[in-house]
């Protein structure tokens, strides 16, 4: 079992009486077999008592950005909530064709030039890859998701949510090199402060393949 931070106490007044709610956090730390720490992990939990999640506020900007620099997007993986619009910056010095045909969301940015930025919307929750039909090297990843608890794991490997209502939650962890995700049930309650909880996974070969032109190839693009 996931080990907790002391739960923070907060009381709020409801329906005419004094109600108690318990929130918590945890820290985790993603690992492979080999002890190497492992970035880019998206960990999220869902709550499996019935209770209803918060609900999401309206968009008055873009919840992340993904760039396209150096012929490669930046960050390789972006966590967003369901409905959330993300900005993508053209950073670089030669036109790009943004694509996906993911199920959760499938779209296209045709060609456009460096100083130019588009918005898209994503409605459905679900794994989102992205391409370029020109530098077809390039690859990023949008995980959308219904719940507003999640986060990315670090350089170091490790992820930390906190301000979670106590009860039963699935916990997923997911990465572009995993087989598949992990998923598991989980009970958050108060309890002493503890170490990181420590996940050991098995990746997958790196799919990023750089297949840029070398240097005075000559190339359009």
């Amino acid at each position: 079992m996931l080990r907790l931070r002391p739960a923070l106490l907060l009381f709020t007044l409801a329906c005419g009486g004094l109600q108690l709610f318990a929130q918590t956090g945890f820290e985790a730390l993603v690992r492979t077999a080999e002890g190497k720490p492992v970035a880019d992990a998206i960990l999220s939990l869902t709550p499996l008592d019935g209770q209803a999640l918060p609900a999401a506020p309206a968009p008055t900007a873009p919840a992340a950005r993904i760039s396209q620099i150096g012929q490669e997007y930046e960050p390789l993986v972006t966590p967003i909530r369901t409905g959330s619009p993300i900005e993508f910056p053209n950073l670089d010095t030669v036109q790009h064709h943004i694509y996906s045909v993911s199920k959760p969301k499938r779209f296209e940015i045709p060609l456009y030039d460096r100083g130019r930025t588009e918005i898209v919307v994503f409605e459905n929750p679900g794994v989102v890859t992205l391409g370029c039909n020109i530098h077809d090297w390039m690859l990023a990843y949008v995980v959308v998701l219904d719940t507003p608890w999640f986060a990315k794991s670090s350089t170091e490997g490790r992820a930390a949510l906190a301000n979670l209502p106590a009860g039963r939650y699935r916990l997923d962890l997911w990465h572009p090199r995993l087989a598949k995700p992990i998923t598991r049930e989980i009970t958050l309650a108060a309890a002493p402060a503890a170490a990181p909880e420590e996940f050991t996974v098995t990746l997958r070969p790196d799919r990023r393949l750089r297949r840029a032109p070398a240097p005075g190839a000559g190339s359009g693009y």
